[in-house]
C-alpha cells in the first residue's frame, strides 16, 4: 500500500507542477475595458486590465495619440488613460496590452467627432435602483471571461486525481471487509 500512496502523491505533485505551465501558454485570460465604450475622435479614454500579475503594462493602438501606460491600483487591476488621435476615422481598432506575463488583445470603437459618446463602462451617479455592488458586471464582455484550455486542463487533471482517489479508497474499503 506504500508504494500506491507514493504514485498518487507522485501523480499529484506532477499535476501541481505543470499546471503553472498550462496558465503561461494560455495567453489570454485578460481582459481591457474602455471607457467610455464607444470614445469620439480627439476624446480621452480610460482604460482597465486585469490578468496581468506585474505592476505596470502599455496598451497601444493605432487609435492612440501615444501608447497608454497603465498601472496597478488597489483592487489588483491595471488602469491608465490616453487619448484618441483627432483625425481617427470612425470604426473598430485593435488594441495590445502588454505586461510582465502576458499580451492581452482587445478593441477600441472609435465614433465620428460630434457623435453623442456611449454610456460610461460604470454607473454615474445618480444610479436607478438595484444592482449595488453588481454593477461592474453589466459591463463586462462574458463571452471572453469564461474558462479557457488552461482551466478545462486543471479540471481534468483534478477530475482524475478524484476518480482515482475513490478507486483506491474502494479497494481498501472491500479488502477490510474480506
Amino acid at each position: 500500500m506504500g508504494s500506491l500512496r507514493l504514485t498518487l502523491c507522485a501523480g499529484l505533485l506532477g499535476a501541481c507542477a505543470l499546471t503553472p505551465a498550462a496558465y503561461a501558454t494560455d495567453g489570454g485570460g485578460g481582459t481591457v475595458s474602455v471607457t467610455p465604450s464607444s470614445p469620439a475622435a480627439g476624446g480621452d479614454v480610460g482604460l482597465r486590465v486585469t490578468g496581468c500579475t506585474g505592476k505596470t503594462a502599455t496598451a497601444v493602438s493605432a487609435a492612440f495619440v501615444a501608447s497608454a501606460r497603465l498601472a496597478g491600483t488597489a483592487d489588483g487591476t491595471l488602469a491608465g488613460e490616453t487619448r484618441v488621435r483627432s483625425s481617427a476615422e470612425p470604426g473598430v481598432y485593435d488594441m495590445k496590452v502588454s505586461c510582465a506575463d502576458a499580451e492581452i488583445k482587445g478593441t477600441i470603437t472609435v465614433v465620428a467627432r460630434g457623435t453623442r459618446p456611449s454610456a460610461p463602462a460604470s454607473p454615474v451617479a445618480p444610479v436607478d435602483a438595484g444592482g449595488g455592488g453588481t454593477a461592474h458586471f453589466a459591463t463586462v464582455d462574458t463571452r471572453a471571461t469564461g474558462p479557457g484550455r488552461a482551466h478545462a486542463v486543471t479540471g481534468l487533471i483534478l477530475a482524475g486525481v478524484a476518480a482515482t482517489t475513490v478507486a483506491v479508497l474502494s479497494a481498501r474499503r472491500r479488502r477490510e471487509t474480506e
